[in-house]
């Protein structure tokens, strides 16, 4: 592996076309297809308006399918999840063989370990079609995480499987999905890993006013002294949602917190620019007050996280009874820690 330390990163915003509206399974996969193949078109028109040192490109959540609103998860997993192996991973994977880019997004997927449950999964795919990077969603309002699992998936995959980083001719990459951004744990746990670039496959709201997510992504960019590459989708259609409510912003924000480009709205590959992981190491290895990651105090607050649990674990060990679950477990939570005095 001839490792490249200086290349182009986009984050490509196109349009998520989602299969609310499609009556059968089979009219949903084939909308999967279709959507694969406008990837698969843009991709190298892209690279021709970025340049031929592009090595990455991240697109957005929920680009494939859109995401689950009155389905079931049985009725969801057969629509909407693709799985390791499948035929869709393949079509992606010549998408970056073809093209010889590390390809990064996020997808639904349904794990034959645990069964009638799907997770929302970043993945990154490398030049020779293959998966090299898996992250399934930690936090997420509607959707099964594997903390939801907690046990049985440690048993599994264990920790670096629950927090996986791909060490790659492009650097060490990891990924964090959509709201994620706003959880400052998850994003230094990769980092304890070793992440230098983090993918970030999202679906948001677009505004010319800083938005929450907006503003967590330089500050994760700054506390691990990290490259943030973003995609937002284009708006969304086949939802009864008004179209524009997520689009725009897609961005790629350097280790200091700079956002180096940024898209309006509408699709576009405007997000784009270069990644310089030899400055990003001098950085990181320069003592100051500037490198905040060789200066965290991890013993200090162990034993507080340790001590304290707000939404529990194993929720669905004995599987997933539907969206009220999530609700009704966050009510829960809410309850518990009013009597604590925490809220």
């Amino acid at each position: 592996m001839t490792e490249t330390t200086s290349y182009r990163a986009v984050g490509l915003q196109t349009t998520c076309r989602a299969i609310a509206s499609c009556r059968t399974t089979e009219e949903a996969r084939t909308r999967i297809g279709e959507n694969i193949e406008r990837v698969a078109r843009q991709i190298p028109s892209t690279i021709a308006w970025t340049g031929p040192d592009t090595r990455l490109i991240v697109l957005p959540e929920y680009l494939l399918t859109g995401f689950p609103t009155r389905e079931t998860a049985d009725e969801w997993i057969s629509r909407a999840c693709l799985s390791e192996g499948c035929s869709e991973y393949e079509e992606l994977g010549a998408v970056a063989e073809k093209n010889a880019i590390f390809l990064a997004g996020n997808a639904y997927e349904f794990d034959a370990h645990f069964p009638g449950i799907f997770f929302q999964t970043s993945f990154v795919i490398d030049p020779s079609g293959d998966v090299v990077l898996r992250y399934r969603r930690l936090n997420s309002m509607y959707s099964p995480t594997p903390h939801d699992v907690w046990d049985a998936y440690l048993d599994r995959y264990g920790l670096d499987g629950v927090f996986p980083v791909a060490k790659t001719e492009i650097g060490r990459l990891a990924a964090v999905a959509s709201e994620e951004i706003l959880y400052p744990e998850l994003t230094r746990c990769l980092t304890m890993r070793g992440a230098e670039v983090i993918v970030h496959s999202t679906c948001e709201v677009g505004s010319p006013r800083s938005t929450p997510k907006g503003i967590a992504r330089r500050a994760r960019a700054i506390e691990n002294l990290v490259y943030v590459l973003s995609a937002n989708t284009a708006g969304m259609e086949g939802l009864d949602l008004p179209g524009a409510s997520a689009d725009g912003g897609s961005c790629v924000i350097d280790y200091k917190g700079k956002v180096l480009a940024e898209a309006g709205y509408g699709e576009s590959c405007v997000a784009y620019a270069d990644l310089d992981l030899d400055a990003l190491r001098r950085f990181r290895r320069r003592p100051g007050m500037e490198n905040l990651l060789s200066r965290q105090r991890f013993e200090a607050y162990a034993a507080s996280y340790a001590e304290h649990s707000h939404y529990p674990a194993n929720t669905m060990a004995a599987g997933f009874s539907g969206r009220k679950h999530f609700t009704d477990t966050q009510a829960a939570v809410i309850e518990k820690l009013a009597k604590k005095g925490v809220i």
